[in-house]
């Protein structure tokens, strides 16, 4: 089982608090950092000192880590256009050594769109952006050296593109599809997906999301089991009842609540629960979303404690 930290920045949190966990992450083992893709908060949060964006921070980390996998849960396609965000994301790969993981959807928040400036198309037209958008960047990154990539579609049109930098990572990045969606996401993780997230849902959702994406990829031929199933969840974990509770207070949350509905509790009680998951879904990988950035204790905690009853 793949344990990631997850952060959600918009939150409230400056680079060098990203850099912070990014190196905690490390340093105690675990697979990978991820962040979000948003530029607003949610919620009552204050958001101080405002949003960092997520590929610039991406390539900061890039150079400050060594090991770690890093990546976005994920990246909006109305933020950007397919063609710089595929060279974006191409040199943060490069400055990796080739550690990115690339996570793109369609974009849903309105607000920051509103706050920014950006358009957010109704929900079929910016659906067929995003498929066009994975089909271009994934086109453009596998396009041999020397040759050129064109597309022609309803919202983009690419002439003899030569389709540079390449990732370092041949043929590219793995590709993190998710959402809930039961029609034209599963056939888009069939069609794209290295990987099938799904964020902050029960196991049963979950289950019946990977059966559909098991099913779209066996229409087109290929393999179910070449696309990894994985969840993200919320942590609040302690050592004792006090400071799980400390923990879920935090993070304005109540631990009964985390308890159903996230990874809240004793290590013991989390090994068990994540035990459970992997029976009822099958996932081998875990984003473990963490919203008190300044808690490293906890990350320390999980690794040493929790990581290595999972094996």
């Amino acid at each position: 089982m793949d344990l990631r930290i997850f952060t959600e920045p918009q939150q409230g949190a400056s680079y060098d608090d990203l850099l912070r966990v990014a190196k905690a992450t490390e340093a105690a083992g675990y697979d990978a950092f991820f962040r979000s893709d948003h530029y607003l908060k949610m919620g009552s949060a204050d958001g101080l000192p405002g949003p960092t964006d997520a590929w610039i921070t991406l390539a900061g980390l890039a150079r400050e880590t060594s090991r770690i996998r890093l990546g976005t849960l994920v990246t909006a396609a109305t933020f950007r256009h397919p063609g710089p965000l595929a060279i974006s994301v191409a040199q943060v790969d490069r400055m990796s050594g080739g550690r990115v993981e690339f996570g793109l959807g369609s974009g849903w928040y309105d607000a920051e769109h509103e706050a920014y400036g950006l358009t957010l198309p109704p929900l079929k037209e910016r659906f067929d952006r995003y498929a066009e958008q994975l089909e271009i960047v994934t086109g453009l990154w596998k396009t041999p050296v020397g040759s050129t990539y064109s597309f022609e579609g309803e919202y983009y049109r690419l002439v003899d593109s030569p389709a540079l930098p390449k990732p370092a990572q041949s043929p590219a990045p793995p590709v993190i599809v998710g959402g809930q969606g039961k029609k034209r996401t599963p056939a888009l993780a069939a069609r794209f997906a290295d990987e099938f997230n799904l964020p902050f849902v029960d196991a049963e959702t979950a289950a019946a999301q990977f059966a559909r994406v098991d099913a779209a990829a066996g229409e087109i031929g290929r393999d179910p089991k070449e696309i990894l199933r994985s969840v993200a969840l919320v942590v609040a974990v302690g050592r004792t009842e006090e400071e799980v509770a400390r923990r879920a207070s935090v993070i304005g949350r109540d631990v009964a609540e985390l308890r159903a509905n996230g990874l809240a509790g004793t290590p013991a009680e989390v090994v068990d629960r994540i035990g459970q998951w992997r029976e009822k879904t099958g996932i081998t990988r875990l984003y473990l979303q963490l919203l008190d950035l300044s808690d490293l204790d906890q990350i320390d905690l999980i690794a040493a404690e929790v990581a290595p009853r999972l094996d």
